[in-house]
């Protein structure tokens, strides 16, 4: 009897080293590629640059004909907790509307496992651009060529919202253009932490592409209010590029971006 005893407790044991060993070869190892996508829209519709007409909540219709803005500092957060960032001098990009070979960011070189969420700033962080012009790398060619630079010294623009507006008070198309970055003590720098639809799953076969949806009505119609009837300087049009407003516009951003879906393929 005792032998018997012995003999099941040897096979329990067996079992549980096995169990064991099938839980570190289920582990993911090695490093895989991800593609984070953004797609723009405006409230529930696509967003079409120049014909599509849009209506805000302070009763005024919009025809956007430029939408860009800076993508930087991405963190992957793995469902343990542990965080992976991207590492800094390869984590700038711009998104633009105009440009479809903008909209898919492809990362590599990230470790293969379970991402639960993304993070990411919008704009270009301080402590980077305090580096001064010599520490941006190519980054800053490609900024200014892209007319998201102010000047060095006033520095770089982290969103550009531009069209046509009209209103019950205006009744002619009117220009406006929405810039932040960079004014006075304000920094204007946006955090932005997004929960997955679904977890990323990242293998060396495996390339998840993530979907994030930006609302660019957020931009003006978020949490903050912003008329553009309110910022309209007669034939210069609505231009907001500093004031009160850019903080407020900055907040709102934390309300533009959602995961949409997140496909493993």
């Amino acid at each position: 009897m005792k032998k018997i005893i012995l003999f099941m407790a040897c096979i329990a044991m067996g079992t549980t080293v096995i169990s064991c060993s099938d839980d570190d070869n289920n582990t993911p190892s090695g490093t895989g590629n991800l593609i984070v996508e953004f797609d723009n829209v405006f409230g529930a519709n696509d967003l079409i640059l120049n014909t599509a007409s849009y209506s805000t909540s302070q009763n005024e219709n919009l025809k956007i004909s430029q939408v860009k803005y800076i993508v930087s500092n991405i963190k992957l957060t793995r469902k343990d907790g542990t965080v992976f960032t991207y590492p800094k001098a390869e984590s700038y990009f711009i998104v633009d509307e105009t440009d479809e070979t903008t909209h898919e960011l492809e990362l590599s070189g990230i470790p293969a496992g379970d991402y639960e969420s993304i993070s990411f700033g919008i704009g270009v962080d301080e402590a980077q651009f305090n580096l001064g012009a010599d520490g941006q790398g190519n980054f800053l060619a490609w900024a200014d060529s892209e007319d998201m630079m102010w000047s060095w010294s006033a520095g770089y623009k982290f969103v550009m919202f531009e069209g046509m507006f009209t209103s019950p008070t205006v009744s002619s198309d009117t220009m406006f253009m929405v810039h932040t970055g960079k004014t006075g003590a304000s920094y204007n720098y946006a955090e932005i932490t997004l929960p997955m639809t679904n977890d990323a799953l990242v293998r060396t076969n495996i390339t998840p592409q993530v979907h994030i949806f930006a609302d660019v009505a957020k931009i003006i119609d978020g949490t903050n209010k912003i008329s553009l009837t309110a910022n309209n300087m007669g034939g210069m049009g609505a231009m907001i590029m500093g004031g009160e407003a850019l903080p407020q516009i900055t907040a709102n951003l934390q309300g533009m971006f959602t995961v949409n879906h997140v496909h493993n393929d």
